[in-house]
């Protein structure tokens, strides 16, 4: 990321703010803890893209920026994590994917103005399955969360798949990718009030694979003081938190099929290697389960009697949202081969077993630990999305929550889940779980007891569902 000289005056001029007067979109200067960055302001936001927040070397723990001369430009995204081409899975349509390249460990900042007002701070952490993704994809834009809840959004983009989670001793320690979310974390910590949030009031969001690694972290103790409250939607607890076991036979294979030394591969031969590998093990029993992913006794994540015990003491000081869609599953078998060859038996069978996958790998495991949570102390809060009547199989499937948060029309306007809505429908659904995690971010419990919500602790007359 390239630097250019900057005087005093330059940087008090900017300011990264905008006014009444503000120009349609305007180049604006924010000075952070490490320096200047050159970011863009419009419709009353301040937006700053590929802000470093580590360094690492290949399957090297991430080591904080350093301060730097001058300013950085970030009017661009940064690069994304290498991964593979996007999944068959089409439910919630095709994503772009972005420049590649092992210098990933960057932010993307909506804010809506760098004035040190201490806004609220939520952190966003992508799923796909700890091999696919980045903070940075349009489709995860959060405008609307910035400007329609006044607070600071933070997303964050780490490392993936082999490059973040393979636990091979002697070449990579594993759980890198955990390592990277908490040095982002401590790096909003340090620089929420530069950019107007609250460094004292920061929820941690996680979808898929990002609620499981936040469900995660709830249990490193290094991690805990960088945040307040998180919501969890749809962590796949029902897979556990991993194995060693588990771990080991994946780099095995992975290492056979790379077939040369892991530090000077090519990234394609890296990404490629990876993707073998998990198919040689999905034969095994790793059902939906990731290849890669946090492998639990392994640096910084306590093995999981560590974890629980870890949890359990910090619950009184945590408040947590949770919750999954209605037909999670659907996302990965709707209008499969069976219901498209035999249309009424075969979605009646199809829908048996997407009903019970999803109590199995999602509900149950979701609600059960949020029983623990509560006993433990802390204040909880559950919820369901169910979804609209829709001409969609997949209907309220696995990442169905994400347009009702994130991005515009444009971004969703191929996703197969979706059709049968408008957007106008979509936004208007989304209205009512948006003012329910930014009143959360807000103010905690209390604000959504105010809107009606019951603490959680194991009934189901306490679920809030959203249509």
């Amino acid at each position: 990321m390239p630097s250019e000289s900057v005087t005093e005056a330059e940087v008090v001029g900017t300011g990264g703010r905008g006014g009444p007067g503000a120009s349609a979109e305007e180049d604006v200067l924010v000075a952070v803890r490490g320096g200047t960055l050159r970011g863009r302001r419009a419709a009353g936001l301040t937006v700053l893209r590929g802000v470093r927040y580590a360094t690492a070397e290949r399957f090297g723990t991430p080591q904080p920026e350093q301060p730097w001369p001058g300013i950085r430009d970030a009017r661009e995204h940064g690069d994304v994590s290498p991964q593979p081409p996007t999944r068959s899975v089409a439910a919630a349509g095709w994503s772009e994917v972005g420049v590649q390249s092992e210098d990933c460990l960057n932010l993307t900042i909506v804010t809506p103005a760098a004035d040190r007002a201490r806004r609220p701070v939520v952190v966003w952490l992508h799923g796909g399955s700890y091999r696919s993704g980045a903070g940075s994809w349009d489709r995860y834009r959060t405008d609307r969360l910035a400007r329609e809840g006044n607070v600071v959004v933070v997303s964050v983009t780490y490392r993936l798949g082999a490059l973040g989670y393979l636990r091979a001793p002697g070449i990579s320690p594993g759980n890198l990718g955990l390592l990277d979310q908490i040095e982002a974390l401590r790096w909003v910590r340090e620089n929420a009030a530069d950019l107007g949030g609250d460094p004292e009031n920061v929820t941690v969001v996680g979808q898929s694979s990002g609620a499981h690694s936040v469900t995660c972290l709830l249990g490193v103790e290094q991690a805990r003081p960088l945040f307040r409250r998180v919501v969890l939607q749809s962590p796949p607890l029902g897979l556990g938190l991993g194995s060693e076991v588990a771990a080991a036979r994946v780099a095995q294979r992975f290492l056979a099929r790379l077939g040369g030394d892991p530090l000077r591969a090519s990234l394609a031969e890296v990404v490629e290697a990876q993707q073998l590998a998990a198919r040689d093990v999905a034969g095994r029993g790793f059902g939906f389960a990731p290849a890669y992913g946090p492998v639990p006794g392994v640096h910084p994540l306590p093995d999981v009697p560590g974890w629980r015990a870890a949890w359990r003491s910090g619950a009184q000081d945590l408040e947590v949202v949770l919750g999954t869609t209605h037909r999670e599953i659907a996302y990965f078998l709707a209008d499969g081969p069976i219901s498209r060859r035999v249309p009424l038996v075969g979605r009646a069978v199809e829908n048996g077993v997407i009903d019970m996958a999803t109590r199995t790998v999602f509900s149950r495991p979701t609600l059960r630990f949020g029983r623990q949570l509560a006993r433990a102390g802390a204040r909880v809060f559950a919820y369901r999305i169910d979804g609209p009547t829709s001409t969609s199989p997949y209907r309220a499937c696995h990442c169905s929550d994400l347009p009702l948060l994130f991005g515009d029309e444009a971004d969703w306007a191929q996703a197969p889940m979706l059709h049968g809505q408008t957007w106008a429908e979509v936004a208007e659904r989304g209205a009512a779980v948006r003012s329910a995690w930014l009143s959360f971010a807000t103010n905690g419990a209390q604000a959504l007891t105010a809107q009606g919500w019951a603490p959680y602790d194991g009934r189901g007359g306490q679920i809030r569902h959203f249509g």
